[in-house]
């Protein structure tokens, strides 16, 4: 792994505070990812859309990328990275389903379910040929040639297990699965569990993210292998049945990389939260409130009770607001992710961690 990135020249020291972050440990102060324009007076140059790549040319987007990034501040931990992306459900058409896109440049995609009949379905592949799977392949092998020596490409939200299952099959009749045919989604889980192996190592490969290290969408680092794992799709289902489908493949990708963050997006997925925090190797809940919900910062009760079972938890400030928060938290089991509006700015929110940790 590198010692340093042209816009991250500190990254040993970012790797060695994560590290300890990794094992609940601190050297002087939590993990901070702060950012902020390098000229505050200047606005920074516009990023790629979401899903860029998808259709387009490569070049431009490792362009628009590297021109953003450069005029970024970089501090404390923060990773100089990029997530590419070709939309929520990707894993659902690296398994054969389509894509249809939003005509909104700036809107979203949607999978067309694949699965009529789980028996004719089933064992589920990921095909090499697959020209969703090649096109992604290629585009991070181009992020990795552009990148080279200056960021990183982050890993992929993946939308893996029961979310991938959703996407082919439907949210509604997976849900009707689980209680006429559940024999066959277990199978479909447990071939997931080795294409989610596949899939990861595919894309750690073409992004070069052996020489660089890797983080996930949520800008957590680690200089071997990490990611963010999610299952939205619990928001649909009780804790029965999440036991049975869901914890297993969790436990099956925790294992595999060792230390993950975990996207808990909502409060209906609140039920299946004790289940979660004794999964071995994940290491930290991102929290999401959802929308319509009361803001983040009104939540320090539920990041308390997550603490307080060994687990770490993402907190997303500014530099006021993270006074409030760092006062009410176990600094061991957070990271701070936070906007500055000046490099200046940002020293002095790190300086005051440090002086009060």
């Amino acid at each position: 792994m590198a010692d340093s990135l042209a816009f991250k020249p500190d990254l040993e020291a970012a790797t060695a505070r994560w590290l300890a972050f990794w094992d609940h440990d601190l050297i002087d102060r939590p993990c901070c990812v702060i950012t902020a324009p390098k000229d505050p007076g200047r606005p920074l140059p516009p990023g790629p859309p979401y899903m860029s790549g998808a259709r387009e040319d490569f070049a431009p987007v490792v362009r628009q990328v590297l021109e953003r990034s450069a005029a970024i501040w970089w501090g404390g931990e923060a990773i100089p990275s990029y997530t590419p992306s070709f939309g929520p459900d990707m894993f659902g058409a690296w398994l054969g389903a389509d894509l249809e896109f939003d005509p909104n440049p700036y809107g979203t995609n949607w999978v067309v379910p694949c699965v009529e009949d789980w028996s004719t379905a089933l064992p589920l592949r990921l095909d090499p040929a697959n020209p969703w799977w090649q096109r992604m392949l290629a585009f991070c092998a181009a992020l990795a040639e552009g990148f080279a020596g200056r960021m990183v490409v982050a890993h992929l939200d993946l939308h893996s297990n029961l979310d991938a299952l959703s996407a082919i099959r439907s949210p509604e009749r997976l849900c009707m699965d689980l209680i006429d045919h559940p024999e066959a989604i277990d199978r479909a889980r447990r071939g997931l569990d080795a294409i989610y192996r596949q899939v990861y190592d595919g894309l750690y490969q073409a992004g070069g993210m052996a020489r660089t290290g890797t983080l996930g969408w949520v800008p957590a680092y680690h200089p071997v292998k990490t990611n963010t794992i999610q299952c939205d799709f619990a928001a649909l289902i009780g804790p029965e049945h999440f036991r049975r489908f869901v914890m297993p493949a969790l436990e099956a990708e925790a294992a595999y990389l060792e230390h993950t963050v975990y996207h808990l997006d909502g409060p209906e997925c609140l039920v299946h939260l004790d289940d979660l925090c004794a999964i071995p190797g994940l290491d930290c809940i991102q929290w999401v409130s959802g929308a319509r919900n009361k803001p983040f910062i009104e939540w320090l009760d539920l990041l308390q009770r997550i603490q307080s079972k060994g687990v770490s938890v993402w907190v997303p400030c500014d530099p006021e607001s993270i006074k409030v928060l760092h006062r009410a938290l176990d600094p061991r089991l957070v990271f701070y992710v936070c906007s500055a509006p000046s490099p200046a700015a940002g020293e002095a929110v790190l300086d005051w961690l440090k002086a009060n940790t």
